[in-house]
């Protein structure tokens, strides 16, 4: 081995085993007092006696741990003889199964490499920025791709991953405290559309994007997602419930009455990216009305702080609604103003229908005709994280046909210049923007397992957007909210075998081939339906 200034040179060997080593001096968000020579040494040190297959297997066992709890299965195997970039190309031709559950493994693979404790959760380049200067930055943004980055850790089984983006939170609460405060006077915490390594909390760039209120609101509802999964009591009053309640005492203080129609609304703001500052948009309101309802829900399950969840209650009642339009579309704003050609990527005002959970088929379905509607017109060409979004709500929609339809354009190759989206797949599988952006991976994931089971309506809805192309799979280790694990195969679009497992002790309810099924487990038991 010859070591020069800028080279090192092997000769006389068959194999060369580099181990490489990096660290800065950042502690955390205040202290950047490290030593990161130290770090590297020490670290070198703890591997340098190490042999290469000591280490590939301790890191495959770290890995595998996570990743096994998994699988799913499509159909189409024949097809994993083709190279990768090969198979992005034909799905022009015709669709590939195999890939669009390999999409799926593949995001449950980037999020378990690069959310894990002690980490920060993923970026818009997850970790896998390769420049000094790189497209936004690598941020947070959290008018949509911060959030969308997590949307499959709780269903896809990888709940630990979930941790950074939790502790994030915690940092950007404490920071947030202080812009509530110095920007609006305001109790409570709030985090505008973006922040990054720092934790800034206050509005950055323009104005038409920036000065949106709602970043912490939505963050919140992931520590009450992890909730809805696990059932940990612990969690829920010791880590969620402390910063969702300040992150409602915040809109407690900074709604206000619209003096046309006398609801409380959401002002200064805007539905991200577009239209400006306004007041009152829909995404605002419904992210509001669903922490506000989060509260209440943990005010009855802690048994605490009944005096504050009188006054949000009262605030509720008093938020704008939704409003319909003139050409059957989900308002975007307390105006009838929609422009049908609008074709922007992003969709905010359908939030409430994903990740929301507000509006729902059975529950508000004129709402969410015109929530449809209003998809219809924005069309699906898209960016790849739009197309992700946009996948998840035809999921939703319970369409899926039309679901199937954006996954191979997500899938699809990104570089074809006779496409008729930007959006699409490199020939790695990472998602086209374009250019590279991770969060499309992840939203992908996430409303793949959603044409398969849903669980956002008090009860487990299997293959609810299942389309024809996926008429025969199995799945393992799908998880539910409420703590249960699925298990299930099917044949020509109906369940033939299922298996429910307790994760959580709670009541079951399922709706399977058409049928409801109702069943009481401990934690830990589990039942089957057999020959369906």
């Amino acid at each position: 081995l010859t070591v020069t200034s800028d080279s090192l040179v092997v000769t006389g060997a068959d194999e060369a085993i580099l181990k490489l080593v990096a660290a800065t001096s950042f502690k955390n968000f205040k202290e950047v007092t490290a030593n990161p020579e130290e770090k590297c040494s020490s670290t070198m040190r703890a591997v340098a006696g190490v042999d290469y297959k000591t280490l590939i297997n301790k890191h495959i066992g770290d890995y595998a741990i996570l990743f096994n709890r998994f699988s799913l299965d499509l159909g189409g195997k024949e097809k994993r003889k083709e190279p990768i970039d090969v198979r992005i190309k034909g799905i022009k031709e015709a669709p590939d199964n195999d890939l669009a559950a390999l999409y799926v493994q593949y995001s449950r693979y980037l999020l378990l490499a690069s959310s894990r404790e002690g980490t920060m959760p993923p970026n818009l380049q997850g970790i896998w920025n390769d420049q000094m200067k790189p497209p936004w930055g690598s941020k947070y943004t959290t008018n949509i791709n911060t959030e969308m980055n997590m949307w499959g850790a709780e269903m896809l089984n990888l709940p630990e991953c979930h941790d950074p983006l939790f502790r994030l939170i915690e940092e950007v609460a404490a920071e947030g405290t202080k812009t509530a405060k110095a920007h609006y006077n305001a109790r409570g915490w709030v985090l505008h559309h973006n922040t990054d390594l720092w934790r800034g909390t206050a509005p950055i760039n323009a104005s038409n994007h920036g000065i949106w209120v709602t970043g912490g609101a939505w963050l919140c509802h992931h520590l009450w997602e992890h909730y809805q999964y696990s059932h940990d009591l612990d969690f829920l009053r010791n880590r969620a419930y402390p910063l969702i309640k300040g992150a409602a005492l915040f809109f407690v203080d900074f709604l206000v009455t619209d003096p046309k129609t006398g609801f409380l609304i959401s002002t200064p703001s805007n539905s991200p990216e577009i239209g400006g500052l306004v007041a009152g948009p829909t995404m605002d309101h419904q992210i509001i009305r669903s922490l506000f309802k989060i509260v209440l829900e943990c005010s009855e399950i802690l048994n605490t702080d009944q005096e504050f969840a009188a006054v949000v209650k009262e605030k509720l009642d008093k938020l704008a609604p939704y409003w319909i339009g003139k050409h059957g579309q989900l308002q975007e704003w307390m105006q009838d103003v929609d422009d049908i050609n609008n074709k922007h990527r992003h969709v905010s005002h359908l939030w409430g229908v994903y990740p929301g959970s507000e509006i729902t088929a059975d529950a508000t379905a004129i709402t969410m005709q015109a929530a449809k509607q209003s998809l219809i017109y924005r069309g699906d060409p898209a960016t790849g994280w739009s197309l992700a979004w946009k996948i998840n709500y035809w999921a939703r929609f319970q369409d899926g046909e039309h679901a199937h339809k954006l996954v191979q354009m997500l899938l699809a190759p990104a570089d074809d210049p006779t496409r008729d989206t930007r959006g699409g797949s490199y020939p790695n599988l990472f998602d086209a923007h374009p250019p590279f952006q991770i969060d499309g991976n992840f939203g992908g994931g996430a409303g793949i397992a959603e044409m398969l089971m849903q669980s956002h309506q008090g009860y487990i809805h299997l293959l609810p957007a299942l389309p024809a192309a996926w008429k025969e799979g199995h799945v393992h280790g799908l998880r539910a909210r409420g703590g249960f694990l699925i298990d299930m195969f099917w044949k020509n679009g109906k369940v033939t075998w299922l298996k429910v497992t307790s994760q959580a002790g709670q009541p079951v309810r399922i709706s399977v081939n058409g049928y409801r099924v109702e069943q009481q487990l401990k934690k830990g038991e589990h039942f089957i339906l057999a020959g369906l």
